[in-house]
Formats: structure tokens, sequence, C-alpha cells
């Protein structure tokens, strides 16, 4: 994507803030689901400022209504890369979305030299397929990442994570008892937004002690 274009974004949180956020959603819903937009609405009230965009195959299904797949992984990153340029002072930024979205931000955060990563719910390999793993470039990741992860992911699970060789870089918050979407099951004695208070606890926790 030619670095010209420019993508709509929501905003939420303070203009002033220290720190702004920039998350990419996952392949199936759009920047403003329910998901994102409590968790761009939980950031905003820690004081930072939240930046929520979509790449250009969600742009199109916003304009005329039509699913389709996402985009090819280069279109993707371009488009993130094309983000952060569009908001600048990435020395400010931290990059990340849910699923697809912050596994997108994870291989250009290196590279664009931001001050942190947001991962929430990584896709380690493609359910029921565990060796197909996604993990080759966060052995070596050197920005400051926190990964959010449901307990249930089925995307990933506490046992498989353990034996990928993940970056020192990466840190993780077990979502307890969540699947890819932090929700709890009935029988937990837990709700979707306790996870979600807890995430952000430990996102703005993540941001304040981890060099970010």
């Amino acid at each position: 994507m030619p670095l010209d274009i420019v993508c709509d974004i929501i905003w939420n949180g303070p203009k002033t803030a220290d720190l702004t956020i920039v998350l990419a959603h996952g392949a199936g819903a759009p920047m403003d689901s329910p998901f994102m937009t409590d968790m761009a609405t939980w950031l905003a009230t820690c004081g930072y400022r939240v930046a929520r965009f979509e790449f250009p195959y969600m742009a199109k299904r916003r304009a005329d209504g039509t699913k389709r797949p996402p985009d090819r992984a280069p279109v993707l990153i371009d488009t993130f890369r094309n983000v952060i340029n569009q908001i600048g002072s990435p020395e400010s930024l931290v990059i990340g979305g849910k699923s697809m979205g912050g596994r997108i931000a994870s291989m250009v955060a290196d590279e664009m030299k931001v001050k942190a990563l947001l991962c929430l719910g990584y896709p380690f390999h493609p359910t029921g397929k565990p060796e197909k793993r996604r993990v080759e470039h966060l052995q070596t990741l050197n920005t400051p990442t926190l990964i959010c992860h449901g307990t249930r992911d089925p995307f990933g699970s506490a046992d498989e994570i353990a034996t990928y060789g993940l970056s020192r870089a990466i840190s993780i918050h077990w979502v307890e008892d969540g699947n890819h979407d932090f929700t709890p099951r009935k029988n937990s004695g837990r709700d979707a937004a306790q996870n979600l208070h807890d995430c952000g606890v430990a996102i703005d926790s993540f941001l304040q002690n981890a060099g970010a």
C-alpha cells in the first residue's frame, strides 16, 4: 500500500496522552466490534490515546457489505506500516491488535522501532493444526511485548506455547478460562467484563513497568 493513502481511524482517549496505542482488528470482525470497542474504551480510561483502523478488505466490506477473506500478508503489513507513518512518532507508539491484527503488528514492530507491542489473543497456529506454527519471528523479537491469551484459546495452549522458545522480550498475561475472545465459561465463576478488566490492568502495568 502506498504511504500516501490515509486510513480511517477511530480515536479514543486524551489527545495529550504520552503513549498512543494503535490496534488492528482480527480476521473476521471490524475495528468497531464489541471486543475492539470495549478494549479501546478501557485503555482510554487508563489515560492512553487509542487508535483503531481497518485493513483494506474490511474497509471494503464496510463500504459494500460484502464479506471477504483477509488481504494477503504483504498488504496487511504495508497497511500497518502506513498507519504508523500516518500517525507518526513511533517512539511513543504501542502497536498491536486482536488475533490477526496483533500478529501483523508483531511482524513490523522491530522494523518500525515502536515503543511496545500488544497482542490480544495471538494465533500461534491455526485451530486444530498445532504443527503449523506462526512463531519464528517471535523467537528473535526485540520490542517489549505483552500477549494477553486465554487459557482455553484453541490457537495455542499453555503447554504448546511453553515449547516455542519465545523471545525474552515477550511477557504473557493468561486470561483465566478465556477463549480466543477472552470469554470464560458460565460455570467458571467469572464473566467477560472481569476478564477485560484484568487484561486492562495487566496492559497498564506492562506499559508502566516494561520500559514503555
